[in-house]
């Protein structure tokens, strides 16, 4: 079984839950930039949660399949369409062979996932069929789809089951235009001023369009880094310094303007000073951001973040309950 790409939509990629252990030689741990709806997906049309689906950013693709099909779209509100006509969303979609799925314009967020069942069939890199764009390592053939890709499908197991029907209303994420990040800070905090420290979290800032899934970069007032001599082998800004490893979710400053979060296929280190991370609960929600969402950092201790994991990791498993 195949999908026949169309079209191939604005940067369609393939994705799982990411390709970890190697962030250490510099490959990122990629993976689906919102976690929790792609899990959602898989889970509406029997897959395992690990199993491949499709990214679609902004602009989604336009196929057709070959065979009889499950299909599940979940994420940023989209119109998703069948033949031409419109079907919902967050609910399981049976697909006949020779349909077409095509999609509209998002209403909010900026990504949502396309999962089939039997997963999208693409080989193991190091673990996981993740698109590493950059790398032009994983997914179909390391990069986003083109138009005539031909996508395999995997055979659905005989054990395979649908968990559920449809996601709940309440356990679907919130697409908001004003959202709270939570963040440790830390490595290099103490770099900052006072001044800059309490701009940083205190601040209205408001997600620009360079934003993808490298990094996401903000508007705001300009932060103050304390003056230095700088050490060598640092640059000539405030904000550099010696080459360090980064935290998936790290925030730097370069310059004391528009602070930066680092995402799934962010660079593994660098010489740009991390004042703060998003914690690992809070990723998703960036994630879900779309230009001009207003952002406020709000700094936690690690108890906090622990527990903030934990209780995602727990709703996360109602999806499969």
């Amino acid at each position: 079984m195949a999908f026949d790409i169309l079209e191939p939509g604005l940067a369609t990629s393939v994705q799982d839950l990411g390709r970890l252990g190697y962030y250490n030689v510099g490959i990122p741990q990629g993976g689906a930039m919102d976690q929790l709806s792609a899990s959602m997906a898989n889970a509406l049309v029997g897959n395992a949660e690990t199993d491949a689906v499709l990214e679609c950013a902004y602009l989604g693709p336009k196929f057709t399949t070959d065979a009889d099909a499950v299909l599940a779209v979940t994420g940023a509100p989209v119109q998703v369409k069948v033949n031409g006509a419109p079907v919902e969303q967050w609910t399981r979609l049976p697909l006949a062979a020779g349909d077409e799925v095509s999609f509209g314009m998002l209403s909010g967020g900026t990504r949502y996932y396309i999962a089939v069942q039997g997963g999208i069939d693409v080989p193991l890199v190091l673990g996981s069929r993740s698109t590493y764009a950059l790398g032009a390592l994983g997914g179909w053939q390391g990069r986003a789809l083109k138009a005539g890709d031909t996508l395999p499908v995997g055979a659905v197991a005989p054990s395979a089951r649908s968990v559920r029907d449809s996601i709940p209303e309440d356990l679907r994420p919130v697409y908001a235009k004003e959202v709270t990040v939570r963040i440790l800070p830390g490595l290099y905090d103490h770099r900052l001023t006072a001044e800059g420290m309490e701009t940083l979290v205190s601040a209205s800032w408001k997600l620009t369009p360079v934003a993808d899934r490298t990094g996401l970069r903000y508007s705001g007032p300009d932060i103050a880094w304390k003056p230095r001599t700088q050490p060598f082998g640092a640059g000539s800004d405030p904000s550099n310094i010696v080459d360090a490893g980064y935290a998936v979710g790290s925030i730097q400053i370069p310059g004391g303007k528009e602070p930066i979060v680092l995402h799934r296929d962010a660079v593994s280190g660098g010489g740009y000073a991390m004042v703060a991370t998003v914690i690992s609960a809070d990723m998703d929600v960036v994630a879900r951001s779309a230009p001009g969402t207003v952002t406020h950092f709000e700094p936690v201790t690690m108890e906090q973040a622990l527990t903030a994991r934990a209780d995602a990791a727990r709703s996360r498993r109602a999806v499969w309950e």
